[in-house]
């Protein structure tokens, strides 16, 4: 109890130092942004990237949209690659041991995302503790450090290559966490690092199933299929059954809309549900508000951020703006520059400031996740939206789905093609159809335009998936776990095609 009493005092005074950092940044962002990027400009200026763009010359924004490009991983690939055979001094000082090994959804190559020691630090782990503080800091009465904390990584295997380890980042941070957050999770770090999916899993519900969970983390498609087993495994009626402790859900990587009226019945009781917003290239931001569905935009782990309008997205001529010119409401594609040496790297997700005093997000697609065949513009916020609309109005449950145009032929108008997996069909999908197609109209006017008395656009074509269709399909695409997410909208038939067929 001495020890458990003296671990929270511990805790207790971190938060309140920490809270007090959170809220200077939101009282003064754009000192504190100015601050992330000079001294990012700084530290790499001897660096060959720094060389070649004049950092030492760089005095101001203006000088830096100037000197850099806005790069994507193509671009910035070259550099990535020099680093990875262990070259040192390429974009960030000293050597990068550290690769984050992700393909992404849109791109089947293999991405390598430098991982420095400052960005494990400074923005991962430092996000980590982050979160635990916010959370603590709006539930003073939480049990948070009682009870273990359920994380769900992806693949956990690490490989050496050029005298570099590269692998999916919870492998990384794993591997590196310090000793404390290893007493405080579970499962074991031996079970883990485990990289085969379907054994891992069981490995996982083995070791789980006796444990004290107050809260879990990980992604909301992957957390469901593991909380699902585990109810199979122990024959418990809901989770909060099996853990009547269980108080929060951390979650991220995928939009929540779809999975939160199945959490609700899965765990049995009301907890709480914390959105973050985490990658490869960085820690972005966490929700800071409890019951909100708005994300505090993290200004102090060392990265900058830049945002370029959807409107004016242009791959050929990419125009970025600064966080203090951003407008409430409208689409930006994010660009970043991090304390690992990614210089304006185009992440590819796209975002909606929700508030600007302070700054406060929603993830509002990918670059290259959209339907935009006929100038409809079709987010996936757009389309989340209506189908949570549709399966509240016809009592269905989605888990989950992927869409694409049907284009123009022999003068018929074109369409929207979807392939939906129910946990609850519908009783009656021609009227599920109906609500999706109406409140795609009513929160999208270019979508509303372009059916207009079907000139453009028929009604949507829905096709109910087989059970398992979508997992089986992540499984033969090896891509199971983890971050691992599927492509909800497609500007070609890339991945409604194979589905269609495996679902015949």
């Amino acid at each position: 109890m001495a020890t458990k009493a003296l671990f929270n005092t511990v805790v207790n005074w971190f938060i309140r130092q920490r809270i007090d950092q959170i809220q200077n940044f939101m009282n003064h962002p754009s000192e504190t942004q100015h601050g992330v990027l000079f001294s990012q400009l700084y530290h790499a200026e001897n660096t060959d990237y720094g060389k070649i763009h004049g950092f030492s010359s760089i005095s101001s924004y203006e000088d830096f949209q100037r000197n850099v490009p806005i790069v994507t991983y193509e671009d910035f690939e070259p550099f990535i690659e020099k680093a990875r055979q262990g070259n040192p001094d390429v974009f960030w000082p000293g050597y990068i041991r550290k690769f984050a090994k992700s393909s992404g959804t849109t791109n089947a190559k293999s991405k390598f995302i430098p991982i420095s020691e400052e960005c494990l630090e400074d923005c991962h782990f430092k996000a980590g503790k982050d979160l635990l503080s916010i959370y603590a800091n709006n539930h003073p009465e939480n049990n948070l450090f009682s009870n273990k904390n359920l994380r769900l990584g992806g693949s956990s295997e690490l490989y050496e290559d050029f005298n570099t380890k590269f692998g999916d980042l919870s492998a990384i941070m794993i591997e590196n966490l310090p000793f404390w957050v290893e007493i405080t999770t579970t499962p074991s770090k031996k079970v883990s690092l485990m990289s085969e999916w379907e054994s891992k899993l069981k490995a996982i519900v083995s070791e789980v199933k006796n444990e004290d969970v107050g809260s879990i983390t990980g992604v909301p498609s992957w957390m469901m299929v593991l909380l699902q087993r585990t109810l199979t495994e122990t024959g418990k009626e809901n989770i909060a059954e099996l853990w009547p402790n269980i108080e929060v859900f951390f979650h991220g990587g995928i939009s929540f809309k779809p999975y939160k009226e199945q959490y609700h019945k899965i765990i049995g009781k009301e907890i709480n549900y914390y959105e973050i917003y985490n990658a490869s290239e960085g820690f972005f931001a966490i929700q800071d508000q409890h019951g909100s569905d708005e994300m505090l935009l993290m200004l102090d782990y060392g990265i900058f951020y830049e945002f370029i309008p959807m409107d004016q997205f242009d791959p050929k001529n990419l125009q970025a703006i600064p966080l203090e010119e951003v407008e409430i409401g409208k689409n930006y594609a994010m660009v970043i520059t991090t304390n690992s040496g990614l210089w304006r790297y185009l992440i590819g997700d796209t975002v909606k400031f929700t508030s600007l005093h302070p700054y406060r997000i929603k993830i509002s697609g990918r670059t290259k996740h959209y339907i935009n065949a006929f100038g409809e513009e079709l987010m996936i916020d757009n389309v989340e939206t209506a189908l949570t609309k549709a399966c509240e109005a016809t009592d269905s449950a989605i888990t989950d789905f992927t869409g694409a145009p049907v284009f123009m032929k022999d003068g018929e108008s074109g369409a929207h093609e979807w392939i939906f997996e129910f946990t609850k069909e519908p009783e009656d999908l021609e009227r599920f159809t109906e609500v999706f197609d109406n409140n795609l109209k009513s929160v999208n006017s270019d979508y509303e335009a372009k059916r207009y008395n079907n000139m453009t656009l028929k009604k949507p074509i829905v096709h109910v998936a087989k059970p398992q269709l979508f997992y089986q399909w992540m499984s033969e695409r090896g891509k199971l776990g983890g971050q691992n997410k599927v492509p909800r909208l497609s500007n070609d038939r890339e991945y409604i095609d194979p589905l269609l067929k495996l679902n015949e």
